[in-house]
């Protein structure tokens, strides 16, 4: 860091288990992905290119030289995962992640009606390869899923050779973990949490109010994903308290200027701010 600030909470260390931030390529053009790490590579643990973009995007296996050379690692999205299994192309998939010597792949289901025990087969399959991130939940607004089918499925997924469950949200941070108006569903995801471990699950929360949400209830680090490029630092501020969101979330207020602290029941001097 520039400077030396005192009361910051502690974030893990690279490469981590806890505290990742997932960003999401929606297209970057090879010069916007080097302006992107210059500014955001230190805080940025893996990125997702979304959907299928890497189908359509040019200099594909540039992009991904670069973001190696940047100790970034990177994976496919799960609707190309979705896109080779409708078309019975399982062979063709794992053909593609070798080809460009992918470590990483996302196996989910949010686009198509897969059954469950074969989407964790497909786990198993690609986890004797490649380290797996499986997501959980539906791209469809409509179908709701109730709390007990999500723990179950980040249970069995987990067991199936997952190294994380990803709850869904899509770009829009709109529906999965969220309703239509980008309000977190808390009842569910506290009744997540009652079951699986916090350090194995990637929220996606692409809006800041989500992002705020999540490190207050679970800490600076909480593993959030779907975060644009241009908010990889602005996060990154957020995790520590420095920005008005958080300001003071972390503070311990016995230890701040006595002018800052909050008014106390004595009225002792200096609690508070003395009227005109």
């Amino acid at each position: 860091m520039n400077y030396d600030l005192s009361q910051l909470p502690e974030r893990t260390a690279k490469p981590r288990e806890q505290g990742y931030t997932m960003v999401m390529d929606k297209g970057l053009s090879l010069r916007e992905v080097e302006d992107f790490l210059e500014v955001g590579g230190a805080y940025t643990d893996i990125v997702k290119l979304g959907w299928a973009t890497s189908y359509v995007v040019p200099n594909l296996q540039r992009k991904l030289e670069i973001y190696k050379e940047a100790g970034i690692p990177v994976y496919f999205g799960g609707t190309l995962f979705e896109a080779f299994i409708i078309r019975n192309q399982f062979d063709d998939y794992r053909r593609l992640l070798d080809k460009y010597g992918m470590e990483y792949a996302e196996v989910s289901d949010g686009s198509i009606d897969l059954d469950h025990d074969r989407k964790c087969e497909y786990i198993r399959e690609l986890s004797k390869d490649v380290k797996v991130l499986s997501e959980v939940g539906s791209k469809d607004a409509e179908k709701i899923i109730p709390p007990y089918k999500w723990i179950s499925q980040m249970e069995t997924e987990l067991a199936a050779g997952a190294i994380k469950v990803i709850g869904e949200a899509r770009e829009g941070g709109n529906v999965g973990l969220f309703r239509s108006t980008g309000e977190v569903r808390s009842g569910l995801v506290e009744e997540i949490l009652t079951k699986i471990p916090f350090e194995k699950i990637l929220w996606e929360a692409p809006q800041k109010a989500q992002q705020v949400w999540f490190i207050k209830l679970l800490g600076v680090n909480v593993n959030l994903g779907n975060i644009a490029p241009n908010e990889v630092v602005s996060l990154e501020t957020i995790r520590l308290g420095l920005r008005g969101d958080t300001f003071s979330h972390f503070l311990d207020m016995d230890a701040v200027d006595p002018m800052f602290r909050p008014a106390a029941k004595t009225g002792k001097p200096g609690t508070s701010m003395p009227r005109g």
